[in-house]
């Protein structure tokens, strides 16, 4: 079984969705997809929503090796994207000797906001935690006690990791940047990440690949009619 972690907002509902089906649509093998849906979380996050937050799985992503028992391995990924090849693939990248894996982006967005007002954040490994292949007992630091009291700096820049000798390598296509990495022929994408915005959103109808995302959108709608 492969288990796949989604940060969900509901601001982001559709996108959420869609991504669901272009993971099912495309997987070779059994995937068990959990929604990182705070209303689902119970007590486990309670810290106070950060202004700096652009969503609600800021954090909550780092959830992610409790809620597998710190056990086995656990792919999380952010909503605003679209996986265009099989999630097998991706899977069969884990490696024991890594905490997580992950596309190492040098990343730094030059504007300052990105989708509905969000205020767009600098840090060291930008981009590293919006997907991780997580080996959970490894990353058995992340209790909730301690998701809920450290900096956002130390969660995303996995300074709760010994060293970044823990954290492999997964190729760019798995996590490609739209509008900011190189346009490249889509069959060359695993998987899409509108991270600046995506064509659910008004603002960016005219982003890059945003017929892809739409077209998935519409297979996602389909059902045979008389």
């Amino acid at each position: 079984m492969i288990h796949v972690f989604i940060g969900y907002d509901p601001r982001e509902a559709v996108a959420y969705n869609v991504l669901c089906h272009s993971i099912n649509t495309r997987a070779s093998a059994p995937v068990s997809i959990t929604p990182l849906a705070l209303n689902q979380l119970g007590g486990l996050m309670t810290r106070e929503r950060n202004p700096l937050q652009s969503t609600d799985f800021s954090f909550s992503r780092f959830l992610t090796p409790y809620l597998r028992g710190f056990e086995g391995w656990a792919v999380f990924m952010d909503c605003d994207m679209l996986v265009l090849d099989d999630i097998a693939k991706l899977w069969a990248l884990r490696d024991d000797k890594y905490a997580l894996m992950c596309v190492k982006h040098d990343h730094v967005p030059q504007e300052e906001t990105k989708f509905l007002g969000a205020v767009q954040t600098k840090y060291e490994k930008k981009n590293w935690s919006s997907v991780m292949l997580m080996n959970c007992a490894k990353c058995a630091a992340l209790t909730p006690e301690y998701v809920n009291t450290a900096s956002g700096l130390d969660l995303h820049r996995f300074n709760w990791l010994e060293n970044d000798g823990l954290i492999g390598e997964i190729p760019h296509g798995w996590n490609h940047l739209v509008d900011y990495d190189p346009e490249v022929p889509i069959e060359d994408v695993s998987n899409l990440h509108y991270t600046l915005g995506g064509p659910y959103f008004d603002d960016y109808a005219d982003c890059g690949y945003a017929q892809a995302w739409l077209d998935e959108r519409e297979k996602m709608l389909h059902a045979d009619q008389k």
